[in-house]
């Protein structure tokens, strides 16, 4: 088994040393949508443990606020409402590594009850819980890359970060996932962003943002549209407009990880990936650079 100091930062090492370790680890750093969990798919399940951080979010850390979310929406439903007061069903959700939709239908969209919206305070409030969720399945990583290879037998960890990563602003996180993982920012060249943002607007999905990011665009948005308040939002329409805004806003932050603890590679290469070895030939290369 290769070795090395214990403070030697991981985005240090050369392509033929990261290959060289028996045990490897990464973080996928980048927009939701650039192929995090695609790269994921090339590393064979067997020797990898896929760690992902919105699985873990919501399966641990929201479950209980996502479950009561539902019951809430399935009490309005007066057959429903009698059947679960009586016990007589009951309401799971189905979260898994690819199907994430239960953490973004509860994180809702801000706008007019009437049209799907909620409302300013409790849409502040769901997204506090996500960003709290978020914060602690990071730091839960540590303890997964030791269960994974203790307690399960796997050789290799990846953490599948959320989108919403870098708008944690805690450098001692960061320095543990360096320290523990190669942290590799998918980096979409400018044609994938258009992609992005063309998605975005013809299926606008549930989306975190930090608290002054979500003032300053609220108030922009209801002067532009001259609306008195944000019940009168159109939901949608808020949320194709400040998509484009709100990548723009997270560039420059995935850029000063990857430049203090990590490395990048071009997201548009990970669809031509057809092997782990592939995914480990784009790293040497990147940490050779």
């Amino acid at each position: 088994m290769t070795s090395l100091p214990a403070d030697r930062p991981l985005n240090t090492l050369t392509g033929d040393e990261f290959r060289s370790l028996d045990r490897k680890a990464i973080t996928l750093l980048g927009m939701s949508g650039v192929g995090k969990t695609t790269l994921c798919r090339k590393l064979p399940s067997c020797d990898w443990f896929h760690y992902s951080g919105d699985f873990r979010l919501g399966t641990r850390y929201m479950d209980e606020a996502i479950l009561d979310n539902i019951k809430r929406e399935a009490m309005k439903v007066p057959f429903l409402a009698d059947l679960l007061r009586r016990d007589a069903i009951y309401i799971c959700h189905n979260i898994t590594t690819t199907n994430l939709s239960p953490v973004s239908t509860f994180l809702g969209k801000i706008g007019d009850p009437a049209r799907g919206g909620i409302g300013i305070d409790e849409f502040m409030r769901r997204q506090a819980l996500h960003m709290e969720a978020e914060y602690k399945a990071m730091l839960d990583v540590e303890a997964f890359i030791d269960k994974a290879f203790d307690v399960y037998g796997y050789r290799h960890f990846v953490n599948d970060a959320g989108g919403s990563l870098c708008e944690l602003d805690d450098p001692a996180l960061f320095e543990m996932l360096a320290r523990r993982t190669l942290i590799i920012y998918l980096e979409a060249p400018a044609d994938m962003l258009d992609e992005l943002v063309e998605r975005a607007m013809k299926d606008p999905k549930p989306l975190y943002y930090r608290p002054d990011f979500l003032t300053t665009r609220l108030d922009e948005y209801l002067r532009e549209r001259a609306l008195s308040s944000v019940n009168e939002i159109e939901p949608d329409d808020f949320m194709r407009w400040i998509f484009p805004q709100l990548i723009e806003s997270r560039l420059p932050r995935y850029d000063a990880i990857a430049r203090r603890y990590g490395i990048r590679i071009d997201a548009g290469k990970i669809q031509n990936l057809k092997s782990e070895a592939d995914v480990l030939d784009l790293i040497a290369a990147a940490l050779d650079r």
